[in-house]
C-alpha cells in the first residue's frame, strides 16, 4: 500500500511539473500498474475530471471456453450500467501468441477508456466490462464461446478472433443473435467473402495488401522490375497471400515466370531451383515464418538472388531475422500500421504515442495486429456515440448499431476505417494504403510510401556473398 501511495504522489508532482495532459497522465499511471480508481483520483487531483470506474475482479478466460470479466480493463462502478464487450480468442492452442496479440489491443482501449471515465454516449460517460472466451485455436469452440457470451453473459457486442479461421465460425452465431462483431485481426478475403452481415474488419485482407505492396516496389525501384514468380504454399491465408501477389502483378503488367502452389512441408529446394531457371526479377511468397526462412535458406544454398523477396507479415516476426541473420537483409514484407504513419486520434493521440504507450503498458512493443484490435474499440465508441443510446441494449439497438458500423468513417492513430458494403471485401475496411517494410541491419524498417518511409529501399539485393 504505501508503494502505490509513493506511486500516486510521484505521479501527482510529475503531471502538475510537466504540465501534462489528461492523455499522457492516463499513460503514465497505466505503464506504473497504477488501477484505473488511483489514475482517476490523479486526474481529479490534478484538475483532470472525474474518477475512472472500479477494475474488475479476479478473470480471464477459463479453460474450455468459459468466461470471465478481464481484469484491469474496467467494470461499472457502484453496479451501474457498462458496455458489455466479449472477446472470442485464442488463449491456448497453436495460435495462443497471437490470441495474446489481440487481448492485450482490446485490454488498452478498454483500460484507456475506462481510465477516461468510459465511452462517452449523449453527454454521460459508461465504463466497458470485457469478457473473454477461449477458443483454443479451434473454429468450434469459438463458435460455442460466442454463444456463451451472448446468452449467458449477454455481451452487446464482439470483439474478434486471431485468426480467420475462427472469426468464419464467429460470424454467423453473430448474425443469429444479432450482435456485432468488430474483428481486429482477420485478413482471409473468404470472411468477407462470405457477407457477413454483422461482422467489420479492421485490417484490409490479405488479397490487397499483398497486391498493394508489391506495386509500391514497382513505383520506387531502379531499374524497373519487369517479371515476377509467385510462390504459395497450399493452405488458408498463405494461399490467399499468394494470390494477393498474382492478382498485384499482372495489374502492374509483370511477366509471370512461375506461379506454384506448394504443400506447407515440402521440401523448397527444388521448387526454388525451378524458380530460379526462370530468372525472375521479383520473387513473391506466401507462406508463414517456417516457410518463409526456408524459402530464403534454399535460395542461397543455390546461389540464387533475384532483385528482390516479398513476402507477409512473417518477416516482421523477431524469429525471422533472428534465424536466418545476415541471410535476411533485404527481404521485403509488408504490414498496414507502424508507428511512423501520420494519424492520430483522442483517445491515444498520434501513431507513435500509441507506440511508446502500449510498450509501457506490456513490455512488448505492439505491432500492426495489436494496434488493429485497440483500433476496433474506437470504432464501437464511435458507432455508440452516434446511436445515442445508454446501455444496456435490446436487439433492435444492436440492429441499429449494425447500422451505424455500416457507416463508419472516421481516422484513428490506425489510420482511417470505412467498411466496404458491396462485392468481395463487404464489411471489410479496405482504406489503409499497405506499408512496405525490409530487413536492413537486422531491423524491420519502413521503406514505402514515401509518406511512411522511414529508410531508402535496397534494390537490387546484394548477392548472398557480398552481405
Amino acid at each position: 500500500m504505501a508503494h502505490r501511495d509513493a506511486r500516486l504522489v510521484a505521479l501527482i508532482e510529475e503531471a502538475r511539473t510537466r504540465r501534462y495532459s489528461r492523455r499522457q497522465i492516463i499513460r503514465r499511471g497505466l505503464a506504473l500498474g497504477l488501477s484505473m480508481p488511483a489514475i482517476g483520483w490523479i486526474l481529479a487531483a490534478c484538475g483532470g475530471g472525474e474518477a475512472a470506474p472500479t477494475s474488475a475482479p479476479g478473470g480471464g478466460a477459463a479453460p474450455g471456453g468459459t468466461t470471465a470479466a478481464s481484469p484491469g480493463a474496467g467494470s461499472p462502478a457502484a453496479g451501474g450500467p457498462a458496455i458489455k464487450v466479449g472477446v472470442v480468442t485464442s488463449l491456448s492452442g497453436d495460435d495462443v501468441f497471437g490470441g495474446n496479440l489481440t487481448r492485450r489491443g482490446y485490454d488498452f482501449w478498454a483500460e484507456t477508456v475506462n481510465a477516461q471515465g468510459g465511452v462517452e454516449i449523449g453527454g454521460q460517460r459508461y465504463p466497458v466490462q470485457m469478457f473473454y472466451a477461449d477458443d483454443q485455436s479451434q473454429p468450434a469452440t469459438g463458435a460455442d464461446g460466442a454463444e456463451r457470451l451472448i446468452t449467458q453473459d449477454q455481451v452487446d457486442v464482439i470483439f474478434g478472433p486471431y485468426t480467420s479461421g475462427v472469426t468464419l465460425a464467429v460470424a454467423p452465431i453473430c448474425d443469429k443473435y444479432k450482435v456485432p462483431m468488430i474483428a481486429g485481426s482477420a485478413e482471409s478475403p473468404n470472411v468477407w467473402k462470405a457477407q457477413p452481415q454483422y461482422t467489420f474488419g479492421i485490417i484490409p485482407s490479405v488479397d490487397l495488401t499483398a497486391g498493394k505492396a508489391l506495386q509500391v516496389i514497382l513505383d520506387q525501384a531502379d531499374p524497373k522490375p519487369t517479371s515476377a514468380a509467385i510462390l504459395g504454399a497450399d493452405e488458408p491465408f498463405s494461399k490467399e497471400a499468394a494470390e494477393g501477389f498474382l492478382a498485384g502483378a499482372r495489374e502492374a503488367g509483370l511477366t509471370i515466370t512461375r506461379e506454384e502452389f506448394f504443400p506447407p512441408n515440402a521440401d523448397l529446394t527444388p521448387l526454388v531451383s525451378g524458380v530460379a531457371a526462370t530468372d525472375p526479377d521479383i520473387v513473391a511468397v506466401g507462406g508463414h515464418e517456417e516457410i518463409l526462412i526456408n524459402f530464403v535458406r534454399a535460395a542461397k544454398s543455390l546461389n540464387f538472388t533475384p532483385r528482390a523477396i516479398i513476402m507477409h507479415y512473417g518477416v516482421t516476426v523477431p524469429d525471422f531475422a533472428a534465424n536466418l541473420g545476415e541471410d535476411a537483409e533485404g527481404v521485403f514484407g509488408l504490414v498496414v500500421w507502424t508507428p511512423d504513419v501520420s494519424y492520430e486520434d483522442e483517445v491515444f493521440g498520434t501513431a507513435e504515442e500509441y507506440f511508446q504507450a502500449a510498450q509501457e503498458r506490456w513490455g512488448t512493443a505492439p505491432d500492426y495486429t495489436e494496434a488493429a484490435c485497440s483500433a476496433s474499440g474506437l470504432v464501437l465508441a464511435d458507432a455508440l456515440a452516434r446511436l445515442g443510446t445508454p446501455p444496456p441494449y435490446s436487439e433492435e439497438d444492436r440492429v441499429r448499431l449494425r447500422d451505424l458500423l455500416e457507416e463508419t468513417d472516421i481516422t484513428t492513430f490506425y489510420g482511417p476505417i470505412r467498411f466496404e458494403t458491396e462485392g468481395d471485401h463487404f464489411h471489410d475496411n479496405t482504406a489503409p494504403t499497405p506499408v512496405l517494410v525490409q530487413i536492413q541491419d537486422g531491423a524491420v524498417v519502413a521503406v514505402g510510401p514515401s509518406d511512411a518511409a522511414t529508410a531508402e529501399m535496397i534494390y537490387p539485393l546484394p548477392a548472398w556473398n557480398e552481405r
